[in-house]
């Protein structure tokens, strides 16, 4: 993951260090971006120039101080562990300079129990890049408590330089607007409608009688409507056909 972060941060003009715990490992990474590279030459989606380009703007080290004790964005890709990943930023928050933009690439772990352990929790956000991230347009940033509008903002600026369409997850709780979780369900998923379109277009009723159907035939929680629904019923927010769901159709007529 991190190798293709380095790719198209680099293919967007950027000056990458890409750092990791030994020689083969960077070896590794350089291998499979000359390989990402030379499958989207042949695609005619970069010039070999430009692919030669991008590689010389990154440069390899183990030292991670020497990575980014000068870095503007720091974005950490380093296994899925929250002991690793403290570890990592307790390093960071001492190498970095206080306005570096401290970026986690995590799918699951609370950007907040990550900042905890710096002096800096404003300066971190999540940017949870999707694979293969030369491929996949989304990236999903992500609210510790403490994160700052700028670094969120710092965040964005630096995921759209580099070709992603940004959602925003705020405070590590998991609440999204209704656009931006079906744009993760486009991008991430490829669907063709996020699913909260798809039950403006269906019919928020005719979903929760739906539900409440299949409920009362297995007695599976999991199918019961949860009451959000229930109270966009009660309320007459049915979609599309009464001009407002998740929403807003005042100009579809009903």
């Amino acid at each position: 993951m991190g190798s293709g972060i380095a790719q198209v941060a680099a293919q967007a003009g950027y000056e990458v260090a890409l750092r990791d715990v030994d020689q083969a490992a960077l070896t590794r990474g350089l291998d499979g971006i000359r390989a990402s590279q030379d499958r989207m030459v042949a695609k005619g989606k970069l010039s070999e120039q430009d692919a030669a380009d991008a590689l010389a703007r990154i440069v390899t080290t183990t030292d991670l101080a020497e990575a980014a004790s000068g870095a503007g964005l720091v974005v950490e890709a380093v296994f899925e562990s929250i002991d690793v990943k403290r570890e990592v930023f307790v390093q960071l928050d001492q190498v970095c300079g206080d306005d570096t933009v401290l970026a986690t690439n995590t799918s699951a772990i609370p950007i907040t129990s990550i900042a905890a352990v710096t002096g800096r929790p404003e300066s971190v956000v999540g940017t949870h890049f999707f694979s293969p991230v030369p491929m996949m347009r989304l990236c999903e940033l992500v609210r510790g408590f403490k994160t700052t509008d700028a670094t969120l903002a710092a965040a964005r600026t630096f995921a759209e330089s580099i070709g992603k369409t940004c959602i925003v997850v705020n405070r590590d709780v998991g609440v999204v607007s209704p656009e931006d979780l079906d744009v993760a369900c486009r991008l991430g998923f490829g669907h063709a409608m996020g699913p909260l379109e798809t039950a403006d277009l269906t019919g928020i009723d005719i979903m929760v009688n739906a539900a409440r159907n299949i409920y009362a035939d297995t007695q599976d929680e999991k199918f019961y409507p949860p009451e959000s629904l229930a109270r966009m019923v009660a309320a007459g927010d049915l979609g599309r056909k009464s001009g407002r769901g998740f929403y807003d159709h005042a100009s579809v007529s009903s």
